[in-house]
């Protein structure tokens, strides 16, 4: 099948990405809604959650994309390989996480994964970052009791900045990680592996909550 072609890096605050989508209703994008839920958030052509979805069967993969026509590509394929367990949602993750996932089930969201986000390295565009303060509160909010959160990405400057937004919450712990906990790996990651290039990896776990 022909890639779709897109642009490799779209403003995240454009007019045109700044929207808010409806909140998701889980039981009409799955067969089954009450599996574990993982999701993918910034997930490109898709290709990671399609090949975990096969793997995985007793799990639902949700990605979230802000290039409208991967999305539409990724839930093709989906459908053509009858993948019931798998979705993706055009959505700018940036600024409207938190619509796209309110009507969430208490405790379905198990596992979330951050994969070499675009860095914008220019100083002036360090705004356009995907993963933000509000970014971290939205997953942790909706992130059930013991869940993960995978982040990785082979620019230094940003492991750091990424690392420190997810570190610094006190509903998280950190788990250093040497190698991809997940039997799955991108192309990007494949690809820069290949280079020998060093990748920056953390799992952040969510803590209890404490009896007040």
């Amino acid at each position: 099948m022909p890639r779709v072609r897109v642009h490799q890096h779209v403003n995240p605050l454009a007019p045109y990405f700044r929207f808010a989508p409806e909140p998701l209703e889980i039981e009409r994008v799955f067969a089954n809604p009450k599996l574990p839920l993982h999701l993918d958030i910034g997930s490109a052509r898709g290709r990671f959650l399609l090949k975990m979805a096969a793997k995985e069967k007793q799990r639902n993969f949700l990605g979230v994309e802000i290039r409208e026509p991967l999305v539409e590509e990724a839930n093709r394929v989906a459908g053509e390989q009858n993948l019931t367990n798998l979705h993706y949602e055009f959505c700018n993750a940036m600024v409207a996480l938190d619509r796209l996932v309110e009507k969430f089930p208490a405790n379905l969201l198990q596992t979330v994964t951050i994969q070499f986000p675009d860095p914008w390295f220019k100083k002036k565009h360090a705004k356009r970052r995907m993963v933000n303060a509000e970014l971290v509160e939205t997953v942790l909010k909706h992130l059930a009791e013991k869940g993960k959160i995978f982040v990785q990405t082979d620019i230094e400057f940003l492991a750091g900045e990424m690392f420190e937004l997810f570190g610094q919450n006190q509903g998280l712990r950190e788990i250093g990680i040497d190698e991809n906990p997940f039997p799955v790996k991108t192309e990007r990651e494949k690809a820069v592996e290949e280079k020998g290039l060093k990748i920056y990896r953390r799992v952040f776990e969510k803590r209890p909550e404490q009896p007040a």
